[in-house]
């Protein structure tokens, strides 16, 4: 197959996502423990294998994960511990996945270990049977840790956002669902909930932050919101370039990052990180913010869904990206991909904002 027979291929693939009856059904499957492997990618800049700086982020290394458990893959949602270690993620096809992000000297990530996958459940403690329920697209932490607090998970199709209790037994059934904004209704069945997360510090800590795939406003922006106090309050951000939403992660000091991807068939997938502080976000604002990274096929990336973020041993701010591979291995590829980006930068910047 020519270059660009699968860059068209991959395209379709990406653009249009599995079909639901592609994806392997949760209904049956247990809690189990999974072996992940994980291949080392040594350079994101597949033209220059030398480079690590990539504007203010500093590339610290990738991974290609696959397993053999067939319910792996479609990986649309990531939240990290604040140890930098556990990780959760969520399916697009209804399951769940912890794991501990192992490292070597200079903290390059090595691997995987501790894997486990389990179904997302429904408020009776039931599997979610239909396909409809099953599409998770985001996860957070709220509260607490990993191994033992709360999570939220934003669903589409079947739009909401569920509370989960987390443990080392993974997740529970929801606790409740958070009633969505008036509004909400008008996203597109295949463009929902893909970010969510929950503002660590400033005016708006503790805040639930949500942004839709694909839901405009009149003048083309992405529509997002924000729970102040409980409430839900709109705002929007700039759809510079016309990508996607697919994920956000708060920052320590009230900021956040979006991912964002695009597809065109003449240039295959592309990918985007930006950098909303904390002086740009508050109800009815529209932001612009700013482009950390922006990606195309010349790199190590894939269908970028996941991000999350903590701070590392030196105040850095550590980022980490997965991929959703559709359940299509032959195409698509799992691939964890971290950056640092100069906490003190960061901080130096938002002294200035409120």
């Amino acid at each position: 197959m020519t270059t660009l027979a699968v860059v068209l291929a991959t395209v379709c693939a990406v653009g249009t996502g599995a079909a639901l009856g592609d994806k392997p059904s949760p209904i049956g499957i247990k809690t189990e423990t999974i072996t992940v492997k994980a291949q080392q990618i040594a350079a994101f800049d597949k033209s220059d294998p030398q480079r690590t700086r990539f504007g203010k982020l500093t590339w610290r290394g990738g991974l290609v994960l696959t397993s053999t458990s067939p319910n792996f893959g479609g990986w649309s949602g990531l939240t990290m511990d604040p140890d930098g270690k556990q990780f959760l993620s969520v399916s697009d096809a209804g399951t769940w996945m912890t794991g501990t992000i192992d490292y070597a000297g200079g903290g390059r990530p090595t691997g995987i270990s501790s894997a486990r996958l389990g179904p997302l459940l429904a408020l009776d403690g039931k599997t979610l049977a239909r396909g409809r329920d099953r599409d998770a697209e985001s996860v957070a932490l709220a509260k607490g840790t990993l191994a033992k607090g709360e999570v939220v998970v934003g669903f589409e199709r079947n739009h909401r956002i569920g509370r989960y209790q987390i443990s080392p037994k993974g997740l529970s059934a929801p606790t409740g669902y958070i009633p969505l904004p008036p509004g909400a209704e008008a996203m597109p069945k295949n463009g929902g909930l893909e970010a969510i997360t929950v503002l660590m510090g400033g005016a708006y800590k503790g805040s639930l932050v949500a942004i839709s795939e694909s839901l405009r406003d009149r003048h083309g922006n992405h529509q997002g919101w924000m729970w102040v106090k409980g409430k839900p309050q709109g705002f929007t951000v700039t759809n510079d370039g016309d990508f996607d939403v697919t994920d956000a992660a708060a920052l320590p000091d009230g900021s956040l990052l979006m991912l964002e991807r695009r597809f065109r068939l003449s240039e295959g997938v592309n990918a985007r990180l930006r950098l909303i502080r904390r002086g740009e976000l508050r109800p009815g604002a529209r932001i612009v913010g700013e482009t950390l990274l922006r990606a195309d096929l010349n790199y190590e990336i894939d269908n970028m869904e996941g991000l999350g973020a903590y701070v590392g041993a030196g105040g850095e701010i550590i980022v980490t990206m997965i991929s959703d591979n559709n359940f299509n291995p032959v195409l698509q590829r799992t691939v964890l991909l971290q950056f640092a980006l100069d906490g003190a930068e960061l901080a130096s910047a938002s002294a200035t904002t409120p």
